[in-house]
């Protein structure tokens, strides 16, 4: 037993030794994470090329081994035409005959939102579309595949603006609903030259809502005061602490109205055909019937959408990721060294005697 107790005691001050050092070490890492500008990177995936081998891919395991070999033979005469093709163009072109060069595709750029409530992913977005819009042509085309709830209004009001600015470039815009945009989701959407959606995707919700819970009663059971002190007639409208009076929630549904109607305006401006006293109650409806409504302008999913564009187009999604740095990725992994070495500390302790 007393070796025990001296083997208990080692082992505590040895485990107190370890993690004092781990919490050094996060400490550290956690400083030179904050002190490096967090700077991302622009990742390219070439989609078409996707598409191209998955459907060799199919083809290949459907054929039996005479076709495979007689597919094998036609493709390889047919890379030798085109090679021959090509190196006569070449000559031609280098002669001076522009009609011997081949028109470039014109390119699918594939952007993805997925909206959270403050619309954080717009620091994303704004790269990907200032990206985009340094190369891309009037014959080309942005696609949006957007998926939200909404949120916060001046979040969803910047990715929207950000939207625009591909309008504002005369570049083709055309946004894909495959589950959600309501509310701000709806807002970006609207932007678009041409809405696609998935038949039972929810779209609308074209409305203001807050929620503001209250405690000012159960302070008061409690015989708590609440003090709050401001300069300016409106400058707290309602409060969650403070006993709310008639003329500060007038108010604040005042502005909720002012929202909304900024709301309507955005929309209708963007898509004038729409009945706004219809769609604008904050209902929001399933693909089909938003397609009735003119929300939308044609069901179907971004999946065959742009595998029929892969046909005559460059499909190349673009996605900006901000990459962890050295410090970053050293403060995880010692975070999570220091979670499993207490998970099997705590696994070990309980086979010692109490």
């Amino acid at each position: 037993m007393e070796f025990l107790y001296e083997y208990g005691l080692f082992l505590a001050k040895a485990i107190t030794f370890v993690l004092a050092v781990i919490a050094i070490i996060i400490a550290i890492a956690g400083a030179a994470t904050k002190q490096h500008h967090k700077k991302g990177e622009l990742d390219i995936t070439d989609l078409s090329e996707q598409f191209i081998e998955t459907e060799e891919d199919i083809i290949h395991a459907l054929l039996s081994k005479e076709e495979f070999k007689e597919k094998e033979k036609a493709d390889k005469k047919q890379e030798k035409l085109k090679a021959k093709a090509d190196k006569a163009n070449a000559k031609l072109a280098k002669s001076g005959d522009e009609s011997a060069k081949e028109p470039n595709k014109a390119h699918v750029f594939v952007v993805d939102f997925n909206g959270s409530i403050d619309a954080k992913e717009v620091s994303s977005l704004r790269e990907e579309v200032t990206a985009i819009l340094s190369v891309a042509k009037p014959e080309d085309e942005v696609f949006v595949r957007l998926e939200s709830g909404g949120g916060m209004v001046h979040g969803y009001g910047l990715a929207s603006s950000q939207l625009d600015r591909i309008r504002q470039h005369n570049i083709p815009l055309t946004v894909s609903v495959d589950k959600v945009a309501a509310s701000g989701g709806y807002m970006m959407a609207c932007v678009a030259n041409n809405i696609i959606s998935a038949p039972f995707a929810i779209l609308g919700s074209i409305g203001v809502i807050a929620q503001v819970p209250n405690f000012n009663k159960l302070l008061k059971k409690h015989d708590i005061d609440f003090e709050q002190f401001t300069a300016g007639e409106f400058k707290r409208t309602v409060t969650m602490f403070g006993e709310n009076t008639e003329k500060g929630k007038e108010k604040f549904i005042e502005e909720l109205e002012e929202t909304h109607v900024l709301f309507k305006n955005f929309v209708s401006e963007r898509r004038p055909t729409l009945d706004m006293v219809k769609v604008a109650t904050g209902e929001h409806w399933f693909g089909t019937t938003a397609l009735e409504l003119g929300l939308v302008d044609s069901i179907q999913t971004s999946d065959d959408y742009l595998q029929g564009k892969s046909k005559s187009h460059k499909v190349v999604a673009i996605k900006y990721e901000v990459k962890k740095g050295l410090a970053e990725k050293f403060s995880k992994a010692a975070s999570l060294s220091a979670e499993s070495f207490l998970g099997k500390l705590l696994q070990r302790n309980s086979i010692f005697p109490g």
